[in-house]
């Protein structure tokens, strides 16, 4: 294993050997998201509320914005704590790095998405029901419905769960 990331706040988050981890660089904004699988190896997703002034009514991963002073590894763990209760346990991978606009008129971000570990009960995530309105494991069978309330080519939540499950 490599060393734990001590960011603030963030506890020790234990990142796979040869997990890349990007330097953001100044002015940047990024944000970050874990794909986490259940036993059966199945990815949780998140439907974002409809009053949501980014993408409302899509399903999402658990994640969210860095901010200032963390490291992508700690602003990670404390995303999933805040989004489902469960606490990172294990970095296993980079699955990519993206950037993408908002519907917001934002400014460009930057997006580094894992495949991680989890403690917690997958069966019953703390989810933060003021933003989001719905849960789901997704298997082969039912990513399609990732892309329900997606614009044309704007896929990226499928596209991402579909190269863990698929």
């Amino acid at each position: 294993m490599s060393e734990p990331d001590r960011s603030e706040g963030a506890g020790a988050v234990l990142a796979d050997p040869g997990v890349e981890v990007p330097c953001p660089k100044e002015g940047e904004v990024w944000t970050v998201g874990a794909v986490i699988l259940n036993e059966r190896a199945e990815a949780f997703a998140q439907k974002r509320g409809p009053d949501r002034r980014l993408f409302p009514g899509i399903w999402d991963v658990v994640g969210g914005h860095v901010e200032a002073g963390e490291t992508l590894l700690g602003a990670l763990a404390r995303e999933v704590e805040e989004e489902t209760g469960w606490r990172l346990r294990r970095v296993r991978r980079l699955l990519r790095v993206t950037q993408w606009a908002g519907d917001d008129g934002g400014a460009l971000r930057h997006e580094a998405d894992y495949l991680v570990e989890v403690d917690g009960d997958l069966s019953r995530p703390a989810l933060e029901w003021s933003k989001n309105s719905a849960y789901h494991w997704f298997g082969p069978g039912k990513i399609h419905r990732l892309k329900e309330n997606c614009a044309p080519g704007n896929h990226l939540v499928h596209d991402l769960i579909a190269q863990v499950v698929a």
